[in-house]
């Protein structure tokens, strides 16, 4: 399990993993996209 969380850790101080954060907040900041990621969550945890 800590080498799990190991990749991940380096994953997110790379490049790409700056990148993949940096857009992940710009969607959040979407009201559109912040409401399709409710809905989802909603749906997965078993609520309508």
């Amino acid at each position: 399990m800590t080498a799990l969380l190991a990749r991940i850790k380096r994953f997110a101080h790379s490049p790409q993993g700056r990148n993949a954060a940096a857009s992940v907040r710009r969607a959040a900041a979407d009201p559109r996209r912040r409401s399709q990621a409710q809905r989802l969550l909603r749906k997965l945890r078993g609520h309508r």
